[in-house]
């Protein structure tokens, strides 16, 4: 079992930046990859960006490249997603999860994130 625990959403203006955090704890030796997904009111849960424990290689959905990072910090089991010019759209709930697939077909997937988190909100005025 894995916990992850997410800190860091709030309210923030259109331009405006946040930077949220995903702590996790248990079993995350078995931890392959971690990513972010987020879920707007009245839509599906979409994958924003995910990244890999081993070797660091990332992945971002198209709506956020070059406006979000993923990064993370092996030592402390933390996961960061750093959001830049942000906009009314990017308002949703964002979560962290796991994943122990370590092979590319999973990687964007959610069906290959074992482990959530809580979420935690993000909006963005306009």
């Amino acid at each position: 079992q894995v916990h992850m625990v997410e800190s860091g959403g709030g309210l923030v203006q259109a331009g405006g930046s946040l930077r949220l955090s995903c702590a996790a704890s248990g079993r995350t030796f078995s931890n392959a990859a971690m990513g972010w997904f987020r879920q707007a009111p009245g839509k599906e849960r979409e994958i924003v960006a995910a990244i890999r424990w081993s070797g660091g290689s990332t992945y971002y959905a198209d709506s956020v490249k070059g406006r979000f990072t993923i990064s993370r910090d092996n030592a402390k089991n933390t996961v960061y997603l750093q959001m830049d010019s942000l906009k009314p759209e990017d308002t949703a709930v964002y979560y962290c999860a796991a994943s122990s697939y370590s092979g590319s077909y999973y990687f964007a997937r959610q069906s290959g994130y074992d482990f959530w988190g809580q979420g935690t909100q993000v909006t963005v005025s306009s």
